[in-house]
């Protein structure tokens, strides 16, 4: 099993752009998620595939290993929404559940600084594209782009406004909220709070 994973009738997606496209085809038309242009809707899947490759895998692997040996977290925060079972067993499986996604995601301390690097360089590359003032990643208005960079660097800066509750820096081991405050105050990370704070609906 994948996640996320959405259930249309007898359809299963459990690919996050088929997910998209799914929720764009039955958007209002003063709400869907790529432009009518041809060339204006290509630019943005060409944001939607670089940060599926360059941010999301780098952000999650940075993620899981500065959270390392926090049992306490894990245990308060990652079973929201799942049966009173599964929130019992994971203190005691939690060691065995590490080693499968440290081998899963390839994690290891030389792995994840690599990772760090690459998400910086997302941002940059986000910042450098807000850096005319425009709104959005592709201009005026709310495209797939931007909910896909707010939704795969949420790993990396935790936003208050996510799906679900995420530890916050004051929370977190003090490098690990070191850097998200430092995401969170970069200009990428700034769009992306206001992503979720503004377009969440």
């Amino acid at each position: 099993m994948t996640v996320p994973v959405l259930v249309c009738g007898d359809r299963v997606l459990a690919d996050s752009t088929d997910i998209v496209d799914e929720a764009d085809a039955n958007a209002p038309q003063g709400q869907r998620l790529y432009p009518d242009d041809p060339s204006a809707a290509a630019e943005v899947r060409a944001l939607q595939r670089d940060f599926d490759t360059n941010l999301g895998p780098h952000g999650r692997r940075w993620m899981y290993n500065e959270m390392r040996g926090r049992r306490d977290l894990a245990v308060a925060y990652a079973c929201t929404g799942v049966p009173s079972w599964e929130r019992r067993a994971l203190p005691l499986v939690y060691p065995a559940v590490t080693r499968v996604i440290d081998r899963f995601l390839d994690i290891t301390a030389t792995t994840a600084a690599q990772s760090e690097a690459q998400v910086r360089t997302v941002f940059d590359t986000v910042a450098k594209r807000l850096s005319d003032d425009r709104p959005y990643l592709c201009g005026d208005r709310f495209t797939a782009a931007d909910l896909t960079f707010a939704a795969l660097a949420a790993s990396v800066f935790m936003p208050p406004e996510y799906g679900v509750p995420l530890p916050q820096p004051e929370e977190l081991p003090v490098a690990m909220a070191a850097v998200v405050r430092e995401f969170r105050g970069h200009q990428a990370g700034v769009h992306a709070l206001a992503m979720y704070r503004d377009e969440r609906r």
